[in-house]
């Protein structure tokens, strides 16, 4: 016995029981998922294992992110924070430059569990000039790319196209010169040909690794996987797109803004525009583009659903399912051309609702669901309680709540709204109860009554047609008394 092994022993030894049985975490991060997801009820998808997933722990229907933005939406769930209380609004946003002592989640396991921490795949946004945070990982993280062709027609036989210069950090001064990538390949290949097979496979091999020293040297994973679909371009094998009838898929019922809603919430174009054939004028889309832009969808999702289930399968075999918690979380949601808007960034459900599956063996119950109302930042005090850590205190500010009540009991309630924002000339600033939403759009620090409001009944009108916000000014007051209580939000920059 070396040493290190003997003294590695005597600790765990003497430690307290706690430290010695802390749980394994695996947080799953799936790129732009809506809960497009059978486990969420909808009868196109074909999502055997995240379903599988859903049914050994708790499924929250209320979930919502806290902006509908790649980078923002991850630097919230690991620092705990509203990006009105960080001021890491954008793509390009630098963590360490705006907040240099903030201690993300990972860290904090590291700091306090002793926690061997790794990043896989895409976990902090890494592009538009944004590096991540390879300080919040124990050892450096596994990179693979966003966005990937294995088509030579998809790239103008091998062009380097806008997005793929974005999320490189290549050219960021002249991406308009640079050629639009496809919006959708389906060659026949084999799963590990593209990024996500290949982060699958890599966590695969980290799970073997991690359950040798766990036995060797008693140090407890936490491991953070980051899959990108069903991000755009929806690049999976054609298997995949065979699974869904192009024809027998949802489709936009509703293209129009919700009447009487602000010019500043509106959407036209965007990220969709950066790929063909989609128009770049915001031209009507073609009955045929929006089926095959949606068939793309859900073929990803499903693409990326088949590797999840290797992972999880792979944990299983490992013996490791009833020592691990495992977290999945969408970053955000995505609209499928309802209200003409397609992507993400905006302050409508479709951007801001995600799916958020927690399995915590002996603590929740399987197959359990909950209508509590949960936002991304709440997953860091939630998973340091459930690991017997301490809470989280910062030194950022810490605007999550632990939902371990709720896990031990789908009934218990620890807030009755959600909180979520987006930036566009002014900050939109909103309230999600079970019934209603309240956008406020004001710039920070202005006075309340500059701001346009807008308010939804999900009740009476899930699809959003109509702002209330005029008709119902009770209801408006009730939420803005709600609104107020919150810290004045961080300038826009």
């Amino acid at each position: 016995m070396t040493m290190l092994r003997f003294f590695t022993l005597f600790l765990l030894c003497h430690l307290p029981s706690a430290w010695a049985e802390r749980p394994n975490v695996l947080l799953i991060l799936v790129d732009d998922l809506k809960p497009a997801l059978g486990c969420y009820g909808d009868s196109a998808a074909k999502t055997p294992h995240i379903d599988r997933l859903a049914a050994r722990g708790m499924r929250f229907d209320l979930a919502y992110c806290n902006q509908a933005v790649c980078a923002p939406s991850r630097f919230a769930l690991m620092l705990g924070s509203h990006s009105s209380s960080t001021g890491l609004y954008g793509l390009g946003s630098s963590l360490r430059n705006r907040l240099p002592d903030a201690v993300t989640l990972p860290q904090h396991f590291a700091n306090h569990g002793g926690y061997r921490t790794e990043s896989i795949g895409k976990v902090f946004h890494v592009g538009h000039g944004n590096e991540g945070d390879p300080a919040s990982f124990s050892v450096p993280p596994f990179k693979e790319k966003v966005i990937e062709y294995l088509d030579p027609e998809s790239t103008e036989a091998g062009q380097l196209t806008r997005e793929e210069a974005l999320f490189t950090n290549q050219k960021l001064a002249q991406i308009k010169t640079l050629t639009r990538g496809a919006a959708f390949e389906s060659p026949d290949v084999k799963d590990d040909d593209y990024a996500d097979g290949r982060v699958a496979t890599e966590t695969m091999k980290r799970l073997r690794a991690a359950q040798q020293r766990r036995k060797q040297e008693g140090t407890p994973f936490f491991i953070t996987v980051g899959f990108v679909r069903p991000h755009l371009p929806f690049s999976a094998p054609q298997k995949y797109w065979d699974m869904h009838d192009p024809q027998k898929l949802p489709m936009p019922t509703l293209e129009e803004h919700p009447a009487s809603s602000p010019q500043v919430s509106h959407k036209h174009g965007g990220e969709i525009a950066a790929y063909k054939p989609v128009p770049e004028n915001d031209a009507t889309f073609s009955p045929e583009l929006k089926r095959q832009l949606i068939q793309g969808y859900y073929a990803s999702t499903s693409f990326v659903d088949a590797q999840i289930g290797k992972v999880i399968d792979e944990l299983d075999r490992l013996g490791l399912a009833d020592s691990t918690l495992i977290v999945l979380w969408g970053d955000h949601g995505f609209h499928l051309g309802d209200h003409g808007i397609w992507t993400k960034h905006t302050n409508y459900e479709q951007a801001n609702r995600i799916p958020l599956l927690i399995s915590a063996p002996g603590i929740i119950q399987p197959i359990s669901s909950t209508l509590q109302l949960a936002e991304s930042v709440d997953l860091f005090p939630t998973l340091a309680e459930l690991a017997n850590l301490p809470a989280p205190n910062g030194p950022q500010r810490i605007d999550g709540r632990s939902l371990v009540p709720v896990l031990k009991d789908p009934q218990a309630r620890i807030r009755d709204h959600a909180f979520h924002c987006f930036p566009k000339q002014t900050l939109g600033r909103a309230i999600r109860t079970e019934r209603y939403r309240l956008v406020e759009w004001k710039k920070p620090g202005a006075a309340p009554d500059s701001a346009e409001l807008e308010l939804y009944d999900y009740v009476r009108d899930p699809q959003e047609t109509k702002n209330l916000a005029i008709e119902q000014p009770e209801i408006v007051k009730q939420l803005r008394a709600i609104l107020a209580k919150y810290p004045e939000a961080k300038a826009l920059k």
